[in-house]
């Protein structure tokens, strides 16, 4: 199971991934600079497995930095929930094959700390710790592929796409 994170309104892509880091070119020292400026514990919070990352309104707002969603999913973010996101931020998450979807009840009342999970296929988050499950559209066949196979690069690697 994923625990649950959460954090607020209008997450900028700055506040994800700060600027001065995006000269780093290794995945594992770029994430652990992922949320620095909002939450210096992140990546430890994350790096026990995984997380879920629940979120506001207008998550991922700002520049169009790919480096955002690809150091959430590089330091153990398995699935983001929020009311609602910038629309650059969802389609670079998806390319890369972090799964993020919108839910304004989910992410209005899962807790801090709640499992959760998700199936793709059905489009139900559930949160493990109270039982709870919501309902959201479920991904199309081609964005299941694209998130199976680690991202929409890797996809087209293996031919898969078709």
């Amino acid at each position: 199971m994923n625990k649950a994170i959460i954090y607020g309104n209008n997450i900028d892509t700055d506040a994800i991934m700060p600027s001065v880091y995006l000269s780093i070119t290794d995945k594992a020292e770029l994430a652990v600079h992922c949320m620095e400026g909002i939450d210096p514990g992140f990546h430890t919070k994350v790096a026990n497995g995984g997380a879920v990352l629940i979120a506001g309104w207008n998550f991922g707002c700002g520049s169009s930095r790919e480096q955002a969603p690809a150091a959430l999913k590089d330091c153990g973010i398995k699935l983001i929930i929020a009311r609602s996101f910038a629309r650059i931020f969802y389609r670079n998450a998806i390319n890369i094959g972090l799964p993020v979807v919108e839910c304004e009840n989910a992410a209005a009342e899962i807790s801090e700390g709640h499992s959760v999970s998700f199936d793709y296929s059905s489009g139900v988050i559930r949160d493990e710790s109270s039982g709870i499950e919501y309902k959201t559209q479920p991904f199309p066949g081609f964005i299941q592929q694209i998130i199976e196979y680690g991202g929409l690069i890797e996809l087209i690697k293996a031919d898969g796409f078709r």
